[in-house]
């Protein structure tokens, strides 16, 4: 169960970690990279086996700023914005280790029923835009029968994950999916935007490259440098901790066991601090990806692991199989994702609860 799972998770990370790299303004294979570091040492180390952790939206739209006025500082060809990235990664891990030092994980226990029906129904609501913009070509909308494959083949992914549990429950309805879909545009020759179009049409290359490397940010360690990421380090590391713990704590009710959220703030601290060092954007719990793990089954830190590595191997060997996917696909595994993320049961209790919860 848990290799299964992790492999589904690994085809639902390429275009988000490649999507998030985009928003930051940086290359899809920093995100890449991102993601396998942070899936990895997390899987290991952290507090709540089965949670997957990789490069997120959140903190992406938080790096924009980082990255352009970091290259505003230099010359275009210096490429600052993305050095001053990896160094400010590195304090934030250092910020995020320390929260878990001195025990800080334990106040996401403080937080409200209601706040965590909030925090789960608005993630459900911003996966499903971030979704939406999968019709979008170079920012305009595509029409005509473009439009009609591409609803047709998430139309079908989503019936496959609708339908299968119904017969079976050994193996993951996403992957069985994301592999039946991609077997018929292939087949049929379908013209459809797929995982090496969508980087290509966002100025990417593709997601093949070599092993990350170790290398310290070029950049002069000085006061100046100092002021300018301690702001940008301690709004990500509150981001990366807040999302994470309060995705450790829906992933307990889910499973109905008890995660570290102290062990959780130092794994994540540590593997940001090693993003920095390796060349990756940081990142934090991914709540879409760690439900599609829970729900295909992975429970073990096995999961993790195996989706960290199996996204390494793609980077490496596999990108030629993993740039034919339909980007389709992957939009229904996540549009399944928002249907069993969001809350529905809020609409229930409208009525039987305070006005203050409802608020």
């Amino acid at each position: 169960d848990d290799v299964l799972s992790g492999l589904t998770v690994a085809l639902a990370l390429v275009p988000e970690a490649g999507a998030f790299a985009f928003v930051a303004g940086i290359s899809p294979i920093v995100g890449l990279y991102g993601a396998f570091m942070m899936g990895l040492i997390t899987a290991i180390f952290g507090g709540r086996p089965g949670m997957i952790s990789g490069a997120t939206g959140a903190l992406a739209v938080v790096m924009v700023s980082l990255v352009s006025e970091g290259n505003a500082m230099g010359t275009p060809s210096e490429n600052l914005g993305l050095y001053y990235l990896f160094l400010t990664v590195i304090l934030m891990g250092l910020i995020q280790i320390l929260a878990g030092v001195f025990k800080l994980g334990k106040f996401v226990r403080l937080i409200p029923h209601p706040v965590m029906m909030g925090f789960v129904n608005g993630l459900a609501i911003v996966i499903f835009i971030s979704q939406l913009g999968m019709f979008k070509i170079q920012g305009e909308w595509i029409l005509g029968k473009p439009l009609y494959i591409m609803t047709g083949l998430v139309g079908i992914t989503m019936l496959i994950m609708i339908l299968l549990p119904m017969f079976t429950k050994k193996i993951p309805a996403a992957l069985i999916a994301i592999l039946l879909v991609t077997a018929v545009v292939l087949f049929l020759d379908l013209e459809t935007e797929t995982v090496m179009s969508f980087i290509q049409a966002n100025g990417g290359e593709g997601i093949k490259a070599g092993l990350p490397s170790f290398h310290i940010p070029s950049i002069p360690i000085s006061l100046k440098t100092f002021f300018f990421i301690a702001p940008y380090a301690l709004i990500l590391a509150a981001i990366g901790l807040i999302e994470s713990l309060m995705t450790l704590n829906l992933i307990d009710e889910l499973t109905d066991s008890h995660g570290s959220g102290n062990r959780e703030c130092i794994a994540q601290g540590a593997g940001n601090f090693v993003n920095g060092l390796f060349g990756g954007m940081g990142g934090c719990a991914m709540i879409g990806q760690s439900i599609i793990n829970i729900k295909s089954g992975g429970r073990g830190r096995l999961s993790g692991i195996v989706a960290s590595i199996t996204l390494l191997i793609f980077i490496l060997f596999g990108s030629g199989f993993i740039e034919q996917v339909p980007i389709a696909a992957l939009v229904g595994v996540m549009f399944m994702v928002v249907i069993g993320t969001f809350a529905w049961s809020t609409f229930k209790v409208w009525n039987k609860v305070p006005k203050a919860d409802v608020i």
